[in-house]
C-alpha cells in the first residue's frame, strides 16, 4: 500500500514568493516542491508532445521514491476522442515518458465534457493502453515521422503501468461504465470539482486515483479542515481495502482488497492553495517526503 499526495503540475507564476521563496530560480521550483510532496502531476503533457531531456531532467531533480503521474495528451482525448489513436498513443509514449524509470507513475486520462460514454469506443482504448513499461516501448516503437529524431523506445526495466480516467459528462454516471473500468483494470478518477462534474467513487482497480480541482469554486477554492479531515478518512478506507461510508457509487461493491495505493492532487491552484492543502492532508495521513 502507497498513499502520496501531490500538485497538478508545479510552475505557476502566483506562487513564486508565496510557495517558492523569494529569490528561488524557477529552474529549480521542481526541486523545491518535490522535497514538499510525495508526487506531482505533469501536465504540459496534455498541451504538447514533451521532449526525453525534459523527462530525464524531471527524474534527475527529485529524490528516489518520487513518482510522477503523467498526463495523456488532449490531441487523443479531446481532438480525436479516443478514436483512431494508436499513432498519437505510440508518439506520446516515444515522447520520452519512459525516461521517467522508477518514477513513472500512472498515466491520467481526462476525457473532455463533450463526451459521452461510448462503450465500444472506450473498450477498444483500454485494448490499446500498454499495461508494462516493455509493451510501452514496443507501442512507442510504432512512433510517426515527426519524433524520428527525438524518440525514446526503451525502458530500463520492465514494470507495471497503470491507467486512469477522468469523466466529465453525465452520461458515465451509468454502472455499466464501472463494470467496464473493472473488466479492463482501469483506475476511476474520482474528480471533485465545486459540483461541475460527475463526482463518480466506484473503486474499479488495485488504485484509487483522486482530483480535487476546488471545493466551492473551480481551480481556486481551498480545502478547510473539515474537507481536509474527510478526505483523509476516504483515502485510509480506500488504502486499507474498503470503501468509505456513504461513497457515491453506482455499481456494486468492488469487493475487500487486501491494500490498494491512492494517489491524491490538488488542482485548486489559482489562489496557491494546492501545495499547502496537499502537505496538510499528508500530514493527517503521517506521510513525509522523500526529499
Amino acid at each position: 500500500m502507497t498513499i502520496r499526495t501531490g500538485i497538478s503540475g508545479w510552475r505557476y507564476a502566483p506562487w513564486r514568493h508565496v510557495f517558492y521563496p523569494t529569490g528561488l530560480p524557477q529552474r529549480r521550483e521542481l526541486e523545491f516542491a518535490s522535497r514538499r510532496l510525495t508526487s506531482i502531476e505533469i501536465n504540459g503533457s496534455f498541451y504538447a508532445l514533451q521532449k526525453p531531456e525534459s523527462y530525464l531532467a524531471w527524474a534527475s531533480e527529485t529524490p528516489d521514491g518520487f513518482v510522477f503521474s503523467v498526463k495523456g495528451p488532449r490531441f487523443v482525448t479531446h481532438l480525436k476522442k479516443l478514436a483512431d489513436v494508436r499513432v498519437p498513443v505510440a508518439n506520446f509514449f516515444a515522447s520520452g515518458v519512459l525516461a521517467l524509470g522508477p518514477k513513472l507513475g500512472p498515466v491520467l486520462w481526462q476525457l473532455p465534457p463533450n463526451l459521452g460514454f461510448h462503450p465500444d469506443r472506450l473498450a477498444a482504448f483500454f485494448d490499446l493502453l500498454p499495461r508494462t513499461t516493455a509493451a510501452a516501448a514496443r507501442l512507442a516503437a510504432e512512433h510517426d515521422e515527426r519524433l524520428d529524431d527525438r524518440a525514446w523506445t526503451t525502458t530500463d526495466a520492465d514494470r507495471p503501468l497503470r491507467h486512469v480516467l477522468e469523466v466529465r459528462h453525465a452520461s458515465f454516471e451509468d454502472p455499466a461504465f464501472v463494470e467496464l473500468l473493472r473488466a479492463h483494470g482501469i483506475g476511476l478518477v474520482v474528480a471533485d470539482a465545486a459540483g461541475r462534474w460527475p463526482v463518480i467513487e466506484d473503486v474499479t482497480a488495485d488504485l484509487v486515483y483522486v482530483r480535487l480541482h476546488g471545493e466551492t469554486e473551480l481551480y481556486a477554492s481551498g480545502y478547510d479542515d473539515d474537507a481536509l479531515d474527510r478526505w483523509a478518512t476516504k483515502v485510509r478506507a480506500w488504502a486499507s481495502g474498503g470503501e468509505p461510508e456513504g461513497a457515491r457509487t453506482l455499481a456494486g461493491p468492488a469487493g475487500s482488497a487486501p491494500e490498494r495505493d491512492v494517489f491524491v492532487y490538488f488542482d485548486n491552484d489559482l489562489k496557491v492553495r494546492a501545495p499547502y492543502d496537499s502537505m496538510a492532508l499528508a500530514a493527517r495521513l503521517g506521510l513525509t517526503p522523500s526529499g
